[in-house]
Parts: C-alpha cells; sequence; structure tokens
C-alpha cells in the first residue's frame, strides 16, 4: 500500500496555476510509464473518467483508446455530450457501444436492487472485454480512481466496474488522479477545458437511472424517470439551484394511483423529487425548495411526462433516509 499513500509533501490543488502544475507533472509521467504503447479507457463521462480521458488524450492523442458503453441507464443528453466533447470537440479515439437493448433484456423482472447492480456491474464487463477483445496492441489500463476510492475499498476502484476483468488481458494500471480528492479532480477538470456542466456533474450512482427506476426496471418507466429528472435539472439550474443543492434527483416507484387528467381517470405512475446537501454523504439535509418553483415542476412533469400524475417531495433526511432509494 506504500505507493497508494498521498505523498505528506503534496499541495492541495486548489487553483489554477496549482492545477496547470500538476497537469504538467502528469503529462511527463504518463508519457514515460505508457511509451508508445496504446492504454484503454471506460470512458463513463462522469467527471473522474472524464478528467483522465482529457489527460491522456493531451498526453499520448490517438494512443489512448475510449470505450463508452451507453447502457441505457444514463441521464438525458449524457451520452451525446461524450460523443461530442471526446469525438468532435477533443479528437479522442472513442469507440461508442450502444448496449441499451442488452443490458435492459438483462434486468427485465430483475427488482432486487443490489441483484440489479451486479447484473448490470456484470454485464459492464462483459461489453468491456468484449470491445477490449477488439483492439490489438492494448498495454495499460487508465482508470479514474481517487484517493478516496483507496482510503474507502483499497487499490482498485470497483464501481469502475474492471477490476471483474480477465487477468488474461494482463493490462497494468494507469490512474493519473489516484492522489486526488473529488473537489480537486474538479479543479484539474477545469484547467483541461472541459464543459463546467461535466466538471460539476453532481454524484450519480454507478448503476445510474437503473436505481432510481425502483423495482424491476421497464422501458417506459426508465423514459420517465429520465425525463422528469431532465426538467427537475433544467428547472433548478434556471433557479439559481445548481451547484447551491448538492444532489437532486427524481425517481419513480414501481406502483400507480388514479388521477384525472383531461377530465378522465389516469392510473398512472407518481415521480418522487430528492434534493439533499451534505459534506461527506454520511448525513443529509433535505433542501428547502420555494413552495411555487415546486408547483411550476409539478406542472411541467405531469404535463410533459408520459405516464405521470402525481408529483411528491422527499422530506426525509439522512438518517433514518439514505441519499438514494436503492
Amino acid at each position: 500500500m506504500a505507493n497508494n499513500v498521498r505523498p505528506a509533501s503534496m499541495e492541495r490543488i486548489t487553483t489554477p496555476a496549482l492545477a496547470n502544475k500538476f497537469i504538467e507533472d502528469q503529462l511527463s509521467a504518463l508519457r514515460a510509464q505508457i511509451g508508445s504503447k496504446k492504454v484503454l479507457l471506460a470512458l463513463s463521462g462522469g467527471v473522474d473518467s472524464s478528467v483522465v480521458a482529457a489527460l491522456l488524450i493531451k498526453a499520448v492523442g490517438k494512443q489512448l483508446v475510449c470505450v463508452h458503453v451507453n447502457h441505457g441507464l444514463l441521464r438525458k443528453g449524457e451520452p451525446e455530450q461524450v460523443v461530442q466533447v471526446f469525438r468532435e470537440e477533443m479528437n479522442a479515439n472513442l469507440v461508442y457501444v450502444d448496449a441499451v437493448d442488452r443490458f435492459l433484456d438483462k434486468l427485465a423482472g430483475v427488482a432486487e436492487p443490489e441483484r440489479k447492480r451486479k447484473v448490470i456491474g456484470a454485464e459492464f464487463i462483459r461489453v468491456f472485454e468484449e470491445e477490449a477483445r477488439k483492439l490489438d496492441g492494448i498495454e495499460f489500463l487508465a482508470q479514474g480512481t481517487i484517493y478516496p476510492d483507496i482510503l474507502e475499498s483499497g487499490p482498485v476502484k470497483a464501481h469502475h466496474n474492471v477490476g471483474g476483468l480477465p487477468e488474461d488481458l494482463k493490462f497494468e494500471l494507469v490512474e493519473p488522479l489516484k492522489f486526488l480528492f473529488k473537489d480537486e479532480v474538479r479543479v484539474v477538470g477545469e484547467a483541461l477545458g472541459l464543459p463546467k456542466n461535466m466538471v460539476y456533474r453532481q454524484p450519480f450512482p454507478g448503476p445510474g437511472l437503473g436505481v432510481r427506476c425502483l423495482g424491476a426496471i421497464t422501458r417506459d418507466r426508465l423514459e420517465a424517470v429520465r425525463e422528469s429528472d431532465a426538467i427537475l435539472r433544467e428547472e433548478f439550474a434556471k433557479n439559481g439551484l445548481e451547484g447551491k443543492v448538492w444532489q437532486y434527483f427524481t425517481l419513480i416507484p414501481d406502483f400507480k394511483s388514479t388521477g384525472v387528467k383531461e377530465n378522465v381517470r389516469a392510473y398512472e405512475w407518481p415521480v418522487i423529487i430528492r434534493a439533499v446537501n451534505t459534506k461527506d454523504a454520511m448525513t443529509a439535509t433535505v433542501e428547502d425548495i420555494p413552495f411555487p418553483l415546486l408547483q411550476h415542476i409539478t406542472a411541467r412533469i405531469t404535463s410533459e411526462v408520459k405516464g405521470v400524475n402525481r408529483v411528491l417531495y422527499d422530506l426525509t433526511p439522512k438518517p433514518t433516509g439514505t441519499i438514494e432509494w436503492e
């Protein structure tokens, strides 16, 4: 573990100048480690993997192969943003894998939360392995490991789903962020020129919307989660809550209630809004959203999202609730 301990002399990265020094140091280190070989990265579009990708593009260019697996559980517009930013704007060597049907077919009828997580994680490993085996000359595997991952779960970042890759692939790890905390990663991401809404993207669970479509996932309910979440994020941004609230999202349980739409009974789902603030994710308080804004969001969701007739606001702090529901 000695080489996985942050050096005591390492200065906290809090300014663009310190970020630029870190970047220059890492570019030299990455070029020395990788040489003329190729490196593979599972690019989710989250903060950590995006910053690693941007660093490696600057360091070794087309020697980096990014694989973005769209499993159908990302937020609205996220797969498109990954392609736009990395392939179109940064000229990355990006492999886009549309695995939506594959994942959703595997998840059909799976209701237990931990089982859903395992199905998603195992399928991701299989898809990523298949893509890795199509490529020649890959000797390195890049990961978005950050220092809290090492402190909490050891040297392999399990929720990046690469810990289960077959040993015969024999990749050497590349982990340029492994001594950084999340706030430092964001400062580095800004210095690398990544979009602000990507750098400051709020925390998102590994299984994505799979744990916000409660119970067994269905395509129509998953789409309702995605659309309602997009409305919530849009309204929070418009009303000055983006960046003020630590995490906010919608989720839809697997039951319906009777409502009325266009003077006709409508047996449809409720959408639950969750908005919390926290310093360490161990405890969390509920954000006090202005009631007129909640009314406006409710009106938009019930009129714009198919299959929804109610909107609820979760008032439960942590404890007794957790931040996510599953």
